[in-house]
């Protein structure tokens, strides 16, 4: 140090500071006010809630989104895919396109599929993560984890690629409002447009807006078949969403957002993810951007009247 330090004679507390630019230089603060508890120095560290990802990186929207079947997850996550620069990466439509390019884990699974079996866990995740070393890219994970055993997996695979959740939602929605929605809802089976006749009818009875269309009601529209999806749901999600809200992390946030239709929980949601990503970019494209920003379309897929692989 180039010069001593004078401390004031006076009976007074005194607490040294880094100069800002500088890790040799110090200065003398003279107060008469008791010393503060916190360190009296910067450690240069970003420390901005649950979402801190360290060295000054930007955070990156890697999320996702639980609730009850019929809860609103595809209408909300289609909602922010449509406005914001968002991949949406669908377990259903990844698994469709390993199939179709006949790739070495599209193979395997399509010998299970053809046979009704149901996908293990580690070929599972050899689909989903596929697609998911996107460093850069604000993604909504769709279909994937369903159970704690595949939570677990995905964790440790995003673990060590250094790109953690950063974002898990859990859509709260009354038992009540969802059988009366589901009751009332209408599909258009070849785009996935959904209807609701108490809040979002066709313009025309019966009919999709785009195409004219016939509209038709899913197979497990209905109170017993509901019941039972209800069921599996608390069995195998709610230990899911427990894991999550019980890991320390500082990297995800999880949140519960409550509400009774798609329309009311959506500026909550907004609200959310443009706080926690504020550099999350509005969508301005065209098709042939949408095309490149999704790894599928659903009109490029043949499904199937009966398709095996809408359970994934």
């Amino acid at each position: 140090m180039s010069a001593l330090l004078r401390v004031p004679k006076t009976p007074v507390s005194t607490v040294f500071r880094a100069q800002p630019g500088s890790s040799t230089q110090l200065r003398a603060i003279s107060s008469t006010r008791p010393p503060p508890k916190a360190l009296p120095f910067s450690l240069g560290l970003k420390t901005d809630g649950p979402l801190y990802r360290g060295h000054g990186e930007t955070k990156i929207l890697r999320m996702l989104m639980f609730g009850k079947p019929g809860a609103g997850k595809g209408t909300l996550s289609a909602r922010l895919v449509k406005k914001y620069d968002i991949l949406s990466l669908s377990t259903g439509d990844l698994l469709r396109q390993h199939i179709s390019e006949r790739t070495e884990v599209g193979r395997m699974a399509e010998e299970i599929v053809a046979t009704g079996g149901l996908l293990p866990d580690d070929i599972m995740l050899k689909v989903v993560t596929s697609k998911l070393d996107l460093h850069n890219r604000h993604w909504i994970l769709d279909g994937f984890p369903r159970t704690l055993g595949q939570g677990k997996l995905l964790d440790q695979h995003l673990k060590t690629k250094n790109t953690p959740l950063s974002l898990v939602v859990n859509l709260d929605v009354a038992d009540e409002i969802i059988l009366s929605r589901i009751s009332d809802r209408w599909v258009h089976l070849p785009s996935g447009r959904v209807y609701n006749l108490s809040y979002n009818p066709p313009k025309v009875p019966g009919l999709d807006d785009a195409t004219g269309e016939a509209l038709t009601k899913r197979p497990d529209d209905n109170p017993e078949i509901f019941a039972r999806r209800l069921e599996k749901f608390y069995a195998s999600t709610s230990p899911l969403l427990a894991y999550y809200k019980s890991q320390p992390s500082r990297t995800t946030r999880v949140s519960t957002l409550t509400g009774s239709t798609s329309d009311e929980i959506w500026p909550h949601l907004e609200g959310l993810v443009r706080s926690s990503f504020p550099n999350l970019k509005e969508r301005s494209e065209t098709r042939a951007q949408r095309l490149r920003n999704s790894l599928t379309e659903p009109s490029l897929l043949a499904r199937p009247e009966h398709d095996p692989i809408t359970k994934y």
